[in-house]
């Protein structure tokens, strides 16, 4: 099973406010982000989620005209109910740059899953799908480049 977790934050820009109370500032920690340059879990896994999660039920959800039905109660993301399976939404070339065309509008299966020590955590999910590609796994040091730090102001 695939575990998902929260992105990490940081915490900026503290203040102190009249009432002595504290206000921090939270981002995501910028990184770049080596699922720009797979793309391997979209071209692996079929992608299916409940069917409220679509554009016709939920304003800015994931657009019908990439899904299909399942189940009466799921969708399944176009290309990904298939053998070889592909998301229509994913652009570019697996293992070289790859991006996904509804990002902001995709579904919670797919906001869920996360890359292998994204977060600190294995995912053996995303060595499978990487593997399948001819990929080799993420590792802690995937996401420790010196471009994976934080900006000084």
């Amino acid at each position: 099973m695939c575990l998902a977790f929260p992105p990490l934050l940081i915490f900026h820009n503290y203040r102190l406010h009249r009432d002595k109370t504290f206000y921090l500032t939270v981002s995501r920690m910028q990184t770049s982000q080596p699922c720009l340059q797979c793309g391997a879990c979209c071209a692996h896994f079929r992608v299916s989620f409940y069917w409220a999660e679509t554009d016709d039920v939920t304003p800015g959800g994931v657009p019908i005209m990439l899904t299909e039905e399942l189940l009466p109660w799921r969708r399944v993301m176009l290309g990904t109910n298939r053998p070889e399976p592909r998301c229509l939404a994913l652009q570019g070339e697996i293992g070289s740059k790859t991006k996904c065309s509804i990002h902001p509008r995709r579904s919670s299966v797919c906001r869920d899953f996360q890359a292998s020590w994204e977060v600190g955590i294995h995912n053996l999910c995303c060595d499978k799908a990487r593997a399948a590609w001819g990929l080799s796994p993420l590792t802690p040091n995937s996401w420790n480049s010196p471009n994976n730090f934080p900006k000084a102001a």
